[in-house]
């Protein structure tokens, strides 16, 4: 970065005073007088302008590196209030579920995800102090997640309804069609061991059936967006896409007995 040295900035200030306490006295003058030299003081106004403009030059930029430097923070801020408002937005929903629904229900936040690509689960940070035990069923204001495999007192392992060792006792909500809902290593859902002539179509939505002895009967699976045969021919099978965003899930509610 270019800077004066201080012998020659000296030199400035001294030289710009004179041109000001000049031009000062000038301006004393008569208006006769201010008229003939009129040229020279625009040309001193000028001058001085640009005098003070190098004087200036390093308090100006050290006001510009202030002002950035405000600008970055103001940034981060901005990004801190968008990630609240959207935190607060989620934590709205949970607890409109929470107060709408008759199950008893305790909320979660997920720390930690599966990094492998064969099983598709949750680490949560509440644990059997917060009675959450394995075997329990674990919902969000979209629809199904999973069900808790593993709790110890601070944290617990859920496993994911896309996983592809789930299976879900399901029934399409207009036909009243039953199937078995499983995961898949795509992410979707199937629903196979359909009959020939089962009545499903693309669009229909898939709930938990009252046969189910592990899910409460009514919640939310997702919603068909393929239909097809299996190998044999014999059966058919509806492809799911799960209502709840499993793959950036980040708060859950699981359902107390």
């Amino acid at each position: 970065m270019f800077k004066l040295p201080r012998k020659n900035l000296t030199v400035l200030i001294i030289a710009a005073c004179a041109i000001i306490l000049i031009f000062n006295s000038l301006s004393c003058l008569k208006n006769s007088t201010q008229k003939t030299i009129k040229p020279g003081l625009s040309l001193i106004a000028l001058l001085k302008r640009e005098v003070l403009g190098i004087i200036f030059y390093h308090r100006n930029m050290i006001l510009a590196d202030e002002l950035n430097n405000q600008v970055s923070l103001l940034r981060w801020k901005l990004f801190d209030f968008r990630e609240i408002a959207q935190e607060n937005k989620r934590l709205k929903a949970l607890l409109n579920f929470k107060q709408k629904s008759s199950l008893r229900l305790i909320a979660a936040r997920v720390i930690g995800r599966s990094v492998d690509n064969w099983s598709s689960s949750l680490i949560l940070d509440k644990g059997s102090n917060s009675w959450i035990k394995a075997g329990m069923v674990v919902v969000s204001p979209q629809g199904l997640v999973g069900k808790v495999v593993e709790s110890t007192e601070s944290s617990s392992k859920i496993l994911l309804i896309n996983d592809p060792s789930q299976g879900v006792s399901s029934i399409v909500q207009r036909s009243r069609q039953e199937g078995l809902v499983s995961g898949t290593l795509s992410g979707n859902l199937i629903m196979r061991y359909l009959p020939d002539d089962a009545d499903v179509v693309v669009g229909d939505i898939v709930v938990t059936s009252e046969i189910s002895q592990i899910y409460p009967k009514g919640l939310l699976i997702g919603k068909v967006i393929t239909v097809g045969r299996d190998f044999s021919g014999l059966c058919r099978y509806a492809i799911v896409k799960p209502s709840a965003p499993l793959f950036n899930i980040e708060e859950v509610l699981v359902i107390l007995p």
